[in-house]
């Protein structure tokens, strides 16, 4: 297949994951979901990264999204690992990992979605094959890919950034608008540079510009 990029198709696939097996469209359902990728079982910082994700679960079930983690190794160590999640996140806040991990030891999944460090020759397994690099996918209730993050195997990922993108998506799929550099909810937004400025005043009665920098029409919206 093709590389996948914004706007494609999420793959579909089937698994087996830590609460059974699924068909990944029909586990997604209407839902958005967050898929993210490990480059293996007991790493610390997926450790800690899964710990974070559990933590946050509430307020990933309030956006309607789905979490749904990959790993390269077998779903027996995934259980083996969940203990261990579960010890480091309850120094810090009760944790229960209630989402599924997916057991990926073939990276089959990995290499459908390309998730696989060619770089990185350190991140490879006892066989030598390549590890999964950290990649975040968000994808839509119709399946499409909206958001697709890369991060070295060296550096964890930062999840009120992905709270953050997730909730600048639902938003602008709500209103005609753009987020501006370093948007965080409840602040103003910028109105579509597509709507002209008749059809603007009228959907947005708030609307405001910057004498000197007219294209720039902020408002504000729930």
């Amino acid at each position: 297949m093709g590389f996948l990029r914004l706007g494609s198709i999420a793959p579909d696939f089937e698994a087996d994951t830590t609460e059974g097996p699924i068909r990944f469209h029909e586990w997604a359902g209407d839902s958005w979901v967050m898929l993210f990728s490990h480059p293996g079982d007991f790493t610390p910082v997926c450790t800690t990264e899964l710990a974070d994700v559990s933590q946050r679960l509430p307020e990933f079930v309030k956006r309607n999204v789905k979490v749904i983690g990959i790993s390269a190794d077998a779903i027996q160590t995934h259980y083996e690992w969940i203990e261990d999640i579960i010890e480091i996140g309850n120094k810090t806040a009760p944790t229960c990992v209630e989402y599924p991990l997916i057991g990926d030891g073939d990276r089959k999944i990995s290499l459908l979605y390309d998730m696989l460090d060619q770089q990185d020759t350190t991140n490879v397994d006892e066989d030598g094959l390549p590890y999964t690099i950290r990649t975040v996918f968000l994808i839509d209730p119709k399946k499409i890919i909206r958001t697709l993050l890369q991060y070295p195997a060296a550096v964890g990922r930062n999840f009120d950034e992905v709270i953050r993108v997730i909730d600048a998506l639902q938003l602008s799929d709500k209103h005609p608008i753009v987020t501006p550099s370093n948007w965080l909810p409840g602040r103003d937004v910028i109105v579509h540079p597509k709507v002209s400025d008749e059809d603007a005043k009228k959907i947005f009665p708030d609307i405001h510009a910057e004498p000197k920098v007219p294209y720039l029409r902020m408002t504000h919206v729930e």
